[in-house]
């Protein structure tokens, strides 16, 4: 167990700390065990086709990309996030966007392994207006709004409601298959957020770390002023 200490720590606080260290360790060896479990899941379904999506290009043009197209060549895993940005929505979500904020200065770290997009129901050139207002120059963005993606793979509900969903697909043999989903999200938590993608989202661990914590009201909002 840790043997440094800090500057004038008392007793009882080294006492509460290496407590607190031993559960921190023990943590850490069940979230290695449950990454263990994920990366051993079989592969899941083929996609009930491969769909298509609209994207928009550097240069401004709308084109029309598959979902096998999205795999790059040597990369055979891809994360697509269900961004909560439906057409029938005033805003997009705060808390997707607090989390594409952050996803978005990942990116080129992630895309060195993996292939990753970001998918909404709005039409492209709403979601491509949208980034460039939160100054996201990393993510590849689509639509999904002439296809069934959102509400096959657990992002839309039946009566149109968006979900923050996040689903993994794999490519084995030439064939797509999906892999893993954050459906976690539908498992009840007393606080309201499910946490279902916290281990991808930097700012609960690190509001976690603090003796406020992550509060119980509050969330991220659109933008802050004053």
């Amino acid at each position: 167990m840790q043997r440094r200490a800090y500057p004038n720590e008392s007793p009882e606080y080294r006492k509460a700390r290496n407590n607190l260290l031993r559960a921190e360790a023990a943590l850490r060896e069940q979230v290695e065990s449950v990454a263990e479990l994920r990366r051993a899941l079989p592969v899941g379904g083929k996609p009930k086709t491969d769909y298509v999506f609209e994207q928009r290009t550097r240069d401004g043009r709308r084109s029309r990309v598959k979902l096998s197209e999205l795999f790059a060549p040597g990369k055979d895993s891809l994360l697509i996030y269900g961004f909560m940005f439906g057409p029938k929505m005033d805003h997009a979500c705060p808390m997707c966007t607090s989390f594409l904020d952050s996803l978005d200065g990942a990116a080129p770290h992630l895309t060195q392994r993996m292939n990753l997009a970001v998918c909404a129901r709005s039409p492209i050139d709403r979601i491509a207006a949208y980034a460039e207002t939160r100054g996201w120059r990393n993510l590849a963005l689509l639509s999904s709004a002439n296809n069934t993606y959102h509400h096959d793979y657990l992002a839309e509900g039946d009566e149109g409601d968006q979900w923050p969903m996040a689903n993994v697909f794999v490519r084995r043999d030439g064939a797509i298959h999906h892999f893993w989903g954050s459906e976690l999200f539908f498992e009840p938590f007393p606080t309201g957020n499910t946490r279902h993608i916290d281990m991808l989202w930097p700012l609960w661990n690190v509001l976690d770390l603090t003796p406020e914590g992550r509060g119980k009201t509050w969330y991220p909002a659109l933008d802050y002023k004053g």
